[in-house]
């Protein structure tokens, strides 16, 4: 099983839904009243205090471009392109992370700690900075941090590297490239042929052929019913 596919089922498993769910955290809350949602977008509506807030956060930055620079080559180490999809940070995974660590401000002090140990780890084993080093080199460091020796998965290099990951898989997986990777279709009509014609006859039962017609044709699945225009 590869990295992609591995991830996959990690996120459809709930790895990353703690970080989902704290996501849209209101550093003060009031109950909505009518006239409230602000439609941008069918379906998709933010209250006033919502959409304010997000556009300040979006005005704001927290990571330098140096930093940003290094959550871009981290998110394709994680998530890199591959024959089925693009890499993470083509589907917008390090400004997901920049917005999150803004919405979520216990994240800033973790993640920009970590690179910054990151870095001097970089700087220790290769005397240049994360970014500068040859790509080997960074999977070199990874592989240390993502796969640690039992008494080490506590320490600064494997906590940050578990934290970063769930953010890029949460970023990944909920763009719209991942939700397609991820074949996942929402709320859908299924086709349903009916009852089977064994069951029907165990029952002593059979379907009407002119509703068996007209309800049941998956060409017409989509179509509203409209009963006044069908008699029996």
């Amino acid at each position: 099983m590869d990295r992609r596919e591995s991830l996959k089922k990690m996120f459809v498993g709930g790895v990353a839904s703690s970080v989902m769910l704290s996501s849209c955290i209101q550093e003060k809350e009031r109950p909505i009243e009518k006239g409230d949602i602000i439609e941008e977008a069918p379906g998709y509506g933010r209250t006033p205090d919502e959409a304010s807030r997000d556009e300040a956060l979006r005005s704001e930055q927290f990571f330098t471009e140096e930093e940003l620079a290094m959550i871009t080559v981290l998110s394709d180490i994680i998530i890199p392109e591959d024959e089925d999809s693009v890499s993470a940070s083509a589907t917008g995974v390090p400004a997901f992370i920049e917005f999150m660590v803004k919405d979520i401000p216990t994240l800033q002090l973790p993640l920009r700690g970590g690179l910054m140990w990151l870095n001097r780890e970089s700087h220790k084993r290769f005397d240049k900075g994360f970014t500068a080093i040859s790509e080997a080199q960074q999977l070199q460091i990874i592989d240390t941090i993502a796969y640690p020796e039992e008494h080490l998965k506590n320490s600064p290099g494997p906590v940050f590297f578990e934290a970063i990951k769930k953010l890029v898989i949460t970023g990944f997986f909920t763009s719209k490239e991942g939700i397609a990777y991820l074949d996942y279709q929402g709320n859908r009509p299924n086709v349903w042929d009916g009852i089977p014609e064994e069951v029907l006859q165990k029952h002593g039962m059979q379907y009407d052929e002119k509703i068996l017609k007209v309800a049941m044709n998956p060409e017409t699945r989509h179509e509203v019913m409209n009963w006044d225009d069908y008699s029996l």
